[in-house]
């Protein structure tokens, strides 16, 4: 569509290398529409520079790790809460007609229906939870007819270039890379635990549509769960993935999973009902979880 992108970041958790690799994908034609602004949301000049004459705003800047938050709460509070304020806020002076917003299926805290419906929420189990939902109420009490602000719980977010190194990693790319590595993969708790993945293909459809699309009347701040609709335990999950992997040599397809302590502010079971963002914003998952797996192993296969 030919649109001028401006992209605010500090690279605290990504890296230049993942846009090196849209410009060698999209080409110089449309390279040449996009500006790069090294800049951090806590600071209000930066995301009014990042903001100056922006129609949408797609706003996923945050650390996002229950354990990190649990370890240093107030550089979470910092980042996830008081930055995102900042670009509301930022947003709403610049005449921004819209903000898309990452929240978190975190928000659902101790509630324990299943599957989880947006309306009901529990008590937050970490910092990481409790700084989304502040996000929440900031998008509540700042959008209006002029600047709607969208939020979406995303759900277990499943692609490439997520970073399988480090204390935080992401259970998926953490037990490719062990696969790869010949590395034992180990699981917190018994791999009981459910969560509703969702492939990025899917997580980009639901920007596109909550940003272009027409929202029902009276919706200045809605907040869409953005999922499969479906959980998955982690004994399935690696399941799923040994076969991927052992199908290209890169592993025994008898290899287990190792099995520890659970881990503090993690939710036993997760699952999303998407019937909300489906009437709101016009969301319709685009890739099947499987094909989504398959997509992020030949990511690392042939990284």
């Amino acid at each position: 569509m030919d649109q001028e992108v401006v992209c605010l970041d500090n690279f605290a958790t990504g890296r230049h290398a993942n846009l090196n690799e849209i410009h060698k994908s999209v080409g110089e034609q449309a390279w040449s529409n996009f500006t790069l602004s090294e800049g951090d949301i806590r600071q209000p000049d930066d995301c009014a520079q990042a903001c100056a004459g922006v129609e949408i705003v797609l706003h996923h800047a945050a650390l996002g790790s229950v354990p990190l938050s649990i370890e240093q709460p107030e550089l979470c509070r910092e980042v996830n809460a008081v930055g995102s304020e900042n670009i509301f806020q930022t947003a709403a002076k610049e005449g921004v007609g819209r903000v898309v917003y990452a929240s978190s299926s975190a928000v659902y805290g101790d509630e324990q229906a299943v599957p989880a419906i947006e309306s009901r929420i529990g008590k937050s189990l970490s910092p990481y939870a409790s700084s989304k939902h502040a996000n929440e109420i900031a998008a509540e009490k700042l959008a209006t007819r002029q600047m709607a602000i969208v939020g979406l719980r995303y759900f277990n977010v499943v692609g490439p270039r997520q970073d399988p190194a480090g204390a935080y990693a992401a259970v998926i790319p953490r037990w490719i890379s062990e696969f790869i590595e010949g590395d034992q993969p180990q699981v917190f708790g018994d791999g009981e635990t459910t969560r509703d993945f969702c492939p990025i293909a899917n997580v980009v459809q639901a920007n596109l549509s909550a940003a272009l699309c027409a929202l029902p009347t009276g919706e200045a701040s809605p907040v869409c769960n953005i999922a499969m609709g479906s959980a998955t335990s982690l004994n399935e999950l690696f399941v799923i993935l040994r076969g991927h992997i052992a199908a290209q040599g890169w592993c025994s397809r008898e290899l287990q999973l190792v099995y520890g302590a659970e881990r503090d502010g993690d939710i036993r079971h997760s699952c999303a009902d998407i019937t909300s963002a489906e009437t709101t914003i016009g969301y319709q998952p685009c890739q099947t979880l499987e094909d989504g797996l398959n997509d992020t192993v030949n990511y690392y296969l042939s990284s």
